[in-house]
């Protein structure tokens, strides 16, 4: 397509060169033509006033030595009144030439060797023709013409060249981002997902990009969203997991039991691979869009009921505060089900029977923020919590409960933390931002002291 666009660009520059530079050309020669014989004519005319008032041979030489010399200039009178013809001046026009301008009594122009000779005739007082030749020698006629033709053939070469140069920059222009596009949509389609294609180029190729860009961040999104919800699927198993896990320890002895705990076992491990497997890619969650959110206060009150049965089996005494009004987050229902889920789970897993929790909501005019808290025995270094959290799944821990609730307080630009609790235990603190502001920075004991001040309802 480039060397295409340069050819057309070539033979078109090329046509308008020859269309403009031949006509041109062919004019200054003319004018060079024009001005020589002009110069020839004036020195004729310098000449014709002597002769109409004499003949005088040496009056004639004064005149045409001051008009010129008389190896350019000559005058040829004829024979009258008794006097013979005479000539002044070095003759280069044939005979025949000066008698037909006589007989016809209007200028001429003849070809002579190494030039050109322009006969004027003039009437002298005897009522004869006489004639004065001017020699135009051939240098004189094409003066400056060779410098003209190089000059305008520099100018054409000039504008080639440039129109070459310009059709192979905008070629460049339009073939590079057409190549980008094309190795771009090569790439994908090797499975490099993180390839995007720069937005420049001409309007039609810029929107190309756009598109694919756009295709490309939809494609990651799909697949991300893919493995989030088998990850956050086979986490939700865990829940009724737990259950299983801990009725089973009630069965007592026997093969029966035995063998349902053993199964119960197998299970929890095959549902801790599939949640391993689809979080090696650490897919990113966005934030809940325009107008999603749900009331943190109604999905706590429904969770803890479901897990209360759990802890009444258990022997473990358990507290809910902070529910008696609605409270408004930007999270989709589900994903605060499950998050909560995840925390209350990791409770009853991770901490022995009869431990007493508690689960508090605590909102202000931009921020919610929920604790969970236990009585169990704390967890000694939750900054190694929060990095499985992240996903490297020490400890026979998937590393995905701690996960899930970090990325639903990031999206909406809250964030995590692991701390004592005032029950003896672990307190995790999900600090969720009810006006979707960007995330804060995690590390920064600052802000959490200036969120401490947050007014408590």
């Amino acid at each position: 397509m480039r060397w295409a666009l340069v050819k057309v660009c070539l033979a078109v520059t090329t046509m308008v060169v020859v269309a403009f530079a031949v006509p041109l050309g062919l004019v200054v020669k003319e004018m060079a033509r024009d001005r020589a014989f002009a110069g020839a004519e004036r020195q004729a005319a310098a000449v014709a006033p002597a002769l109409s008032i004499t003949t005088d041979r040496d009056q004639l030489e004064r005149v045409v030595a001051a008009a010129g010399s008389d190896a350019q200039v000559a005058v040829h009178i004829p024979a009258a009144d008794g006097k013979t013809a005479a000539g002044i001046g070095r003759t280069r026009a044939a005979a025949a030439d000066i008698a037909a301008v006589r007989r016809m009594g209007r200028a001429s122009t003849t070809e002579v060797p190494g030039g050109f000779t322009l006969l004027q005739p003039v009437a002298i007082g005897s009522g004869a023709i006489a004639v004065v030749e001017v020699y135009v020698p051939e240098a004189e006629v094409t003066h400056g013409v060779g410098t003209a033709w190089a000059v305008l053939a520099g100018v054409g070469a000039a504008l080639v060249v440039g129109s070459v140069a310009v059709a192979d920059r905008l070629g460049v222009r339009m073939v590079r981002p057409a190549q980008r596009l094309a190795e771009g949509a090569h790439e994908l389609g090797e499975g490099k997902l993180g390839v995007r294609v720069p937005e420049e180029g001409p309007p039609e190729l810029r929107r190309a990009a756009v598109a694919f860009n756009s295709m490309a961040d939809q494609v990651v999104h799909l697949l991300a969203n893919e493995r989030e919800l088998a990850a956050d699927l086979s986490h939700r198993l865990r829940t009724p997991l737990t259950v299983l896990r801990l009725n089973t320890a009630s069965l007592g002895d026997g093969p029966a039991a035995e063998q349902t705990r053993a199964a119960v076992a197998q299970l929890e491990r095959e549902v801790d691979t599939i949640i391993r497997t689809a979080r090696e890619a650490k897919p990113q969650t966005a934030a809940a869009g325009p107008g999603a959110g749900c009331d943190a206060a109604e999905v706590v009150r429904e969770r803890m009921r479901f897990w209360s049965a759990l802890a009444e089996d258990e022997g473990r005494t358990w507290r809910v505060a902070g529910v008696e009004r609605p409270v408004r987050i930007p999270v989709a229902r589900a994903d605060l089900a499950a998050a909560l889920d995840a925390l209350l789970g990791n409770v009853f897993r991770h901490t022995p029977q009869g431990t007493a929790f508690a689960v508090d909501v605590h909102h202000g005019e931009d921020a919610v923020i929920v604790l969970v808290s236990d009585a169990g025995p704390g967890i000694p270094d939750p900054q190694a919590a929060m990095a499985r959290g992240r996903g490297s799944g020490t400890d026979g821990s998937t590393g995905l409960g701690l996960d899930i609730v970090r990325r639903l307080a990031e999206s909406t630009g809250g964030d995590l933390r692991i701390g004592p609790s005032v029950l003896g235990g672990t307190e995790v603190r999900v600090w969720i931002q009810r006006d979707g502001r960007r995330p804060a920075r995690r590390g920064h004991r600052g802000a959490v002291r200036r969120r401490g001040r947050l007014a408590v309802k």
